[in-house]
C-alpha cells in the first residue's frame, strides 16, 4: 500500500511494477482508496475466429407480441 503523495513521486516506477504483474494499492489518509493493476493482455483474442456461431434465426424479425413488449404496449 502506498500513499497518494508517494505514488505521485514514484508514478513511473509504480506503472512498471503494475505492468509486470504487481498489484499496487493506493491509499488516501492511510485508507485503501484505489488499485493499480496491469491491463489483461488481449493478444490471444481475435474477433471472427469462430465462424457461424450465431444461428440465422437470430436475424429474423421478432414476432409482433415481442416487439409490443419492448415498446411497452
Amino acid at each position: 500500500m502506498i500513499n497518494v503523495h508517494e505514488a505521485k513521486t514514484n508514478f513511473s516506477k509504480l506503472l512498471e511494477l503494475a505492468h509486470n504483474g504487481q498489484e499496487i494499492i493506493l491509499a488516501k489518509a492511510g485508507k485503501p482508496y484505489a488499485r493499480l493493476l496491469p491491463i489483461a493482455s488481449t493478444a490471444s483474442r481475435m474477433p471472427g475466429r469462430v465462424p457461424e456461431i450465431v444461428d440465422t434465426h437470430f436475424f429474423e424479425p421478432l414476432p409482433d407480441a415481442e416487439l409490443d413488449a419492448w415498446d411497452g404496449a
